[in-house]
């Protein structure tokens, strides 16, 4: 029997409380499948308990679709009794909410068995698993994520979006103009409100830069050494855009596509990883003669095809891909070379590493790293070796050879090998079943162009 995660004390609880007499309420946080924040908002009061016991909620969290439905093929609801589970707070992570009226804390918690092991449908202990295999070979991952969002009008034109007004012009943006310094200046009380919270919260958000459509932006996070803490702040750094964009009184959508025409928002992740002195194994003057550093790659570009359900999750996931937007869709590496699905910035030997390129900004974070991880420690583990590097535009010399719809990217995942050895297979038949329940749905529905192409005219 696991013994349950004490370790997280029941003075954070104290301290925190007696630094801040002004908190009313804690939001109780963990990320579901989808990367969609639920849970429960407790009185002041009763912190010290959820430190101290966690709090119940039902397992069936980890088997909803994206509308909130249990899918009830995952086994997960009505089979079970739709029984519950516990959930433990995890340390470091109890801060206010800075967009709240009344004061409001949170917290982000991970679910267990009621004995106290790690409950296997939790993401974060998808993730978890895969991160222990590298500690069995005395290597730490580093890792960092480069979050692309829109900023959005709270009111929608039948239902589809369009840019918010300038607070200072109020003019809807048109133009697209990358890493323009005008767009900053346009929003920058909420995109400085956006990396205030960040540091009130201790997300480690250092830039926010103009990316290539109007009213698009990106958030980079420093790296850290620590894969799951990486992701924690990914999560949150979502909800906290979600809320000082409201606060603006604008929305944001981390939808994959949310414009025709316009580039999709993407979630690149850069990885390293540290020997157990702290060296940066893949440290090399020609990274193309780093064997480790080439294991890495050829790990991933192998395991790409069956991972990328994780990267792109929905439907709308792929509709991002395009030449035009720098978004891969074929198994290829570079030197600085943003048009490959891994990218290796040469500027620092010290701090060379994989950037991944391919995943949209609807993935889970921990999904998407376990997928990434896990190609990573096969490709080390058998020296697997990459195809030859790519210079210049891969677009025009690799056709289109990843997954381009999600029922293609189910069947990858589900029969893949190499993903049932680092991934338990009874959640990928969860993932999958609950994805191919969304697809089921989608499929069933009628589109606006089918009405405007065949109602009159067959």
């Amino acid at each position: 029997m696991s013994v349950p995660p004490r370790a997280v004390h029941l003075n954070e609880a104290t301290d925190f409380l007696q630094a801040h007499p002004e908190v009313q309420f804690v939001d109780l946080l963990i990320s579901d499948m989808n990367g969609v924040v639920r849970g429960k908002r407790i009185d002041r009061n009763s912190l010290p308990k959820v430190f101290e016991r966690g709090i119940n909620l039902p397992a069936s969290l980890f088997a909803l679709d994206i509308t909130g439905s249990t899918v009830e093929s995952t086994g997960l609801g009505l089979d079970i009794g739709d029984a519950d589970r516990v959930c433990f707070p995890i340390a470091g992570t109890l801060a206010m909410e800075p967009w709240q009226k009344r004061p409001t804390a949170q917290l982000l918690m991970t679910m267990h068995e009621m004995e106290g092991s790690p409950f296997f449908a939790d993401p974060r202990e998808v993730l978890r698993q895969v991160v222990e295999r590298f500690t069995e070979l005395e290597l730490t991952v580093v890792a960092a994520f480069e979050l692309e969002f829109y900023l959005i009008d709270q009111e929608n034109i039948n239902g589809r979006p369009q840019p918010p007004r300038s607070p200072i012009s109020g003019k809807r943006p048109q133009s697209v103009q990358v890493y323009s310094i005008d767009d900053l200046d346009e929003y920058a009380d909420c995109l400085q409100d956006i990396i205030d919270g960040a540091r009130a919260q201790n997300i480690p958000a250092e830039a926010v830069v103009a990316e290539s459509a109007p009213a698009q932006f990106e958030v980079n996070l420093n790296h850290v050494a620590d894969p799951i803490k990486a992701c924690d702040y990914a999560v949150l750094l979502k909800r906290l855009i979600k809320n000082i964009a409201y606060d603006h009184e604008m929305d944001t959508t981390f939808m994959a596509k949310p414009y025709p025409g316009q580039a999709g928002n993407g979630l690149h992740v850069h990885i390293s990883l540290l020997d157990k002195n702290g060296n940066n194994i893949f440290m090399s003057e020609d990274p193309e003669q780093n064997a480790a550093l080439r294991h890495a790659v050829g790990g991933v570009l192998e395991t790409l095809p069956a991972s990328m359900a994780f990267l792109c999750p929905n439907v709308n996931s792929y509709r991002r891909f395009g030449s035009q937007f720098y978004v891969p869709n074929a198994p290829s590496w570079g030197l600085d070379n943003r048009t490959t699905a891994l990218r290796i910035p040469t500027g620092n030997p010290e701090a060379l590493r994989i950037e991944h390129r391919v995943a949209g900004a609807d993935a889970n974070p921990y999904l998407l790293l376990a997928g990434l991880l896990a190609g990573v420690h096969h490709g080390l583990t058998n020296q697997v070796e990459p195809p030859p590097v790519t210079e210049g535009n891969s677009y025009e010399q690799h056709e289109q050879s990843l997954p381009n719809n999600l029922r293609d990217a189910l069947r990858e995942l589900d029969d893949s090998k190499v993903m049932a050895r680092y991934i338990d297979p009874k959640y990928i038949d969860i993932f999958v079943a609950c994805k191919e329940h969304e697809l089921e749905e989608f499929e069933h529905s009628i589109s606006d162009l089918e009405y405007n192409w065949y109602l009159h005219t067959v």
